[in-house]
């Protein structure tokens, strides 16, 4: 099976071709505010030095959200169109579940997050242990130091991934002490080839149907339900 994954939920942007489990090729770029027109000529680039054609793939797969809106709908829309105009499958896979897939050789609670401004982040809790990797808190926008609280209570080693650990490592230390487990480098970002893995073993979604797992209103959203209340 041949997968085309790709991310631009967040900061980087992430490419992948994986053929029956094994990654051809893998491109990942920071910046978030170029990947509306850094996207198709990194798979454009990625097609040419794995030698496959469009018509070679079997299925795409992306990151479906949280994340920057805007960067959610820059793949999701490619994504979408290349399936429908290739007629093959497409997989919505969270952004969250990829990006905690990098601790899954941690033993203990896995939490990635994503800063969501005003103090909120986009996250959710998973559980690895002995090769078994399971979601164990739904994806939620809380205000983080809440979130924390609530971990606190798990009375267990947790680890944390965000590309934005940085922005909030001192509020995860205050809280959690030596309770939280902070890797370096490479950990914080998701690989866009352990997207197409996760998406390889699941069920395609309706090209149709599919659609960018915000989590919380767009802002647009949130105007358009204010309009409305103050009109009755």
């Amino acid at each position: 099976m041949n997968i085309l994954a790709m991310d631009t939920s967040n900061q980087l942007l992430g490419v992948a071709i994986v053929k029956d489990g094994v990654t051809l090729g893998e491109h990942v770029m920071h910046g978030h505010r170029d990947h509306s027109v850094r996207l198709l000529p990194a798979i454009e680039q990625l097609m040419k030095e794995t030698k496959m054609e469009p018509a070679d793939l079997d299925r795409i797969v992306v990151g479906q959200g949280p994340g920057s809106y805007t960067g959610v709908r820059i793949s999701m829309a490619t994504a979408k169109t290349m399936a429908w105009a290739l007629d093959i499958d497409v997989i919505g896979v969270s952004s969250l579940e990829s990006l905690a897939h990098q601790g899954e050789l941690f033993t203990g609670y896995v939490c990635p997050f994503f800063d969501a401004r005003r103090g909120q982040v986009y996250t959710s809790l998973y559980t690895s242990e002995k090769g078994s990797f399971e979601q164990v808190e739904e994806a939620t926008n809380p205000l983080f130091s809440d979130w924390l609280e609530q971990l606190k209570t798990k009375d267990e080693k947790i680890l944390f991934l965000s590309p934005d650990i940085e922005m909030h490592r001192s509020l995860i230390t205050d809280i959690l002490g030596d309770q939280a487990v902070i890797p370096h480098g490479a950990a914080h970002y998701a690989r866009p080839s352990v997207l197409a893995q996760i998406g390889a073993g699941r069920d395609a979604d309706d090209v149709h149907q599919i659609v960018p797992d915000y989590i919380r209103m767009t802002e647009a959203e949130s105007n358009w339900l204010k309009q409305q209340e103050s009109g009755k």
